[in-house]
């Protein structure tokens, strides 16, 4: 018989998966790649629900094919992350969980393989704009759309405005409001976007229905 540890890991899997799996099958996430990305964008919806001390944050997570994503970015500062062993800095522990909470309050973006352990943060990513792209959004959207246009990552962006989008190809793929309806008068995504209300979780998510690319 398994322990309480055991049940609630499985349980907390079994949410996970329940929650965020549709948006990791929009992007094509391979099998070995799936649950960490589920991890990525639930740390990314706690955010955007939480804040940090009290106000509201925004940053960005780059999924996958990260070799190419720091040779497309450069550091804004000293690394925080440099150094770790890579054992520590695995979505998985919850005390990196807590790190990342604290470090998302810098400016930048955060780097991460796609096994799901972080290998930079507060990095500047290079931007290049593509004709889709909703210049409404700001420069975070930007960025995150744009390296997911020259690179096979897919990006997480935490709005200063408690909203999670997930990029991909260069495209919108997923919007998650971590609230209990999205409001048709505040509708930010396309009119063909297939909308889930997940109230017991509090939360909304928005898919569109083209098919996007796959974090490497």
């Amino acid at each position: 018989m398994g322990t309480t540890a055991e049940f609630d890991l499985d349980r907390r899997k079994h949410l996970t998966e329940q929650l965020f799996g549709p948006v990791c099958d929009r992007v094509h996430c391979t099998a070995a790649k799936r649950h960490a990305l589920e991890e990525l964008i639930e740390l990314a919806v706690e955010l955007a629900r939480e804040g940090r001390e009290g106000r509201k944050v925004g940053t960005l997570f780059v999924f996958g094919d990260h070799e190419t994503v720091l040779e497309k970015s450069r550091p804004l500062l000293l690394d925080p992350l440099f150094g770790h062993p890579a054992e520590l800095r695995h979505i998985g522990r919850a005390d990196l969980r807590e790190t990342i909470k604290e470090l998302s309050q810098l400016d930048g973006a955060f780097v991460v393989d796609g096994e799901g352990t972080f290998i930079s943060a507060a990095r500047y990513i290079e931007t290049e704009l593509a004709g889709s792209f909703s210049l409404g959004l700001g420069t975070r959207h930007a960025a995150g759309a744009s390296i997911t246009s020259t690179t096979k990552a897919v990006s997480i962006v935490v709005s200063q405005s408690s909203v999670v989008r997930v990029y991909a190809k260069g495209e919108l793929v997923a919007e998650i409001i971590p609230e209990l309806y999205l409001m048709s008068r505040d509708r930010l995504f396309t009119p063909r976007a297939q909308v889930r209300n997940l109230p017991e979780f509090g939360i909304t998510i928005a898919m569109s229905e083209d098919e996007a690319g796959i974090a490497s």
